[in-house]
């Protein structure tokens, strides 16, 4: 066999695993490994008592009785509900206002205007605010659903920007061409423009997928015992702060790689053939 061919082959072979997921696993595995080391050698810098021992109790029991989720693994369900639900909505909302910023009226593009620059230019925190302690008492809206109202108009104006360029990557001459055929407006949108947008918005649909699990932290400011909240609970009443905390960040890494595999397997479905 040629050396040339043989250096060509494991050139290839190298190549290949570099871009395998197997890479990746062994790069995360050894930051995790490096992590934990710093930890470790920080804590025996400063004395630090370390408890790990005393955080899987807080996960979840079993006992004859069964399984029991613990405060943090409650807080997760929390955290899980109300971002998949804002999730929805600021899909929902994105879509509308990005139709809304295309339509040919000038009242749809000027409300649409107006409600992105509102909401992308003032803090998410003081949205949670006005909506629960404004607009709550008036409405009758309760913590969960201000929660989630607040989270979904905060993301959806992001969602939309996303959702509108996606749309106008799409080449005219196809919507042209669906319209010479006697296609509707909706049709056309719905078999011809969509899914082709799909393709090229769902990397940052992901990125602002997380955003949205990351932001709905800050629903604790409204009494709402989500991860978060559970986690402050506990450290107040263990002083275990570095463990507690350290354990929420896992989980919340957990959450976002997990939605990140998900939104990869379904970019290589999506992808053209």
């Amino acid at each position: 066999m040629p050396a040339a061919f043989t250096n060509r082959s494991t050139r290839g072979t190298i190549r290949t695993f570099f871009r395998s997921p197997l890479f990746d696993v062994i790069q995360f595995t050894a930051l995790i490994l490096v992590f934990g080391l710093l930890v470790l050698r920080s804590g025996a810098t400063t004395g630090y008592n370390w408890q790990w021992y005393r955080i899987p109790q807080y996960l979840f029991t079993l006992d004859q009785s069964g399984f029991t989720a613990g405060p943090l693994l409650t807080g997760l369900g929390i955290t899980v509900k109300i971002s998949g639900i804002s999730l929805l909505f600021s899909l929902a909302i994105g879509l509308t206002t990005a139709f809304f910023r295309l339509s040919r009226s000038f009242v749809a593009r000027c409300l649409a205007t107006i409600y992105l620059e509102t909401s992308r230019n003032t803090p998410l925190l003081i949205q949670i605010f006005f909506i629960y302690f404004v607009l709550g008492p008036t409405l009758g809206f309760n913590r969960f659903f201000s929660a989630v109202l607040a989270l979904s108009i905060f993301e959806g104006a992001y969602t939309s920007e996303i959702f509108r360029s996606g749309i106008q990557s799409v080449p005219q001459g196809q919507i042209e061409a669906a319209r010479s055929l006697g296609l509707s407006t909706y049709y056309t949108y719905r078999h011809i423009v969509l899914p082709q947008a799909i393709r090229t918005i769902l990397p940052p649909l992901t990125s602002q997928a997380i955003s949205l699990v990351k932001d709905s932290a800050l629903v604790s400011t409204i009494a709402i015992y989500d991860l978060t909240m559970q986690a402050q609970f506990l450290v107040a009443e263990t002083y275990l702060t570095f463990e507690i905390w350290f354990t929420v960040a896992a989980i919340y890494l957990a959450m976002t790689l997990f939605l990140s595999v998900v939104v990869g397997f379904m970019e290589k479905r999506l992808k053209l053939p």
